[in-house]
């Protein structure tokens, strides 16, 4: 298998290994088997449920004719792409699961949710319905909430302002 690494960076080596399975006629527990591996470990890595450690990794490897490392340089690449994705959410919660209407004036991927999370605290509290308060209170904190907020009911329309900043 000629394989440029370009092209799959960021895939779970599983699916390709599914696809090169397949273009080769072989079936997954018969290989396995061949490894020596539990079938259900090969099973659940080309459904993407499981990842490649090395030892299997460059068992693959050598089964399918393919330079030492391969299959875990993909693992690699995809636990990177993974990360990114992890870190990428972690600049703003889920935008989809906000109604447009909330920030009609506003392009909210260009919000910077961390420098001007009291402006958009204080919109979705006075805005908002129970699921975006909530939201916002598994994103910023409890007490990051409450400092901007105040006291405040997740189930009301408006929040119960005890404090006044």
């Amino acid at each position: 298998m000629e394989m440029s690494l370009e092209k799959y960076k960021g895939i779970h080596p599983g699916l390709i290994l599914d696809r090169e399975l397949k273009k080769r006629k072989l079936k997954k527990r018969p290989f396995a088997l061949s490894l020596p591996e539990y079938p259900q470990t090969i099973n659940d890595i080309t459904k993407g449920k499981r990842n490649l450690t090395p030892e299997v990794s460059l068992k693959i490897d050598r089964a399918l004719g393919l330079a030492e490392g391969t299959m875990f340089l993909l693992q690699a690449y995809h636990a990177i792409k993974v990360a990114q994705l992890k870190e990428q959410t972690k600049l703003h919660p889920d935008l989809t699961l906000f109604r447009k209407a909330l920030f009609w004036d506003t392009d909210m991927n260009k919000l910077d949710w961390e420098k001007q999370y009291k402006p958009i605290i204080t919109r979705i509290f006075e805005r908002g319905d129970s699921g975006e308060k909530q939201v916002i209170i598994d994103f910023y904190g409890k007490d990051k909430v409450e400092e901007v907020a105040g006291s405040y009911s997740v189930s009301s329309r408006l929040p119960i302002f005890s404090q006044h900043k």
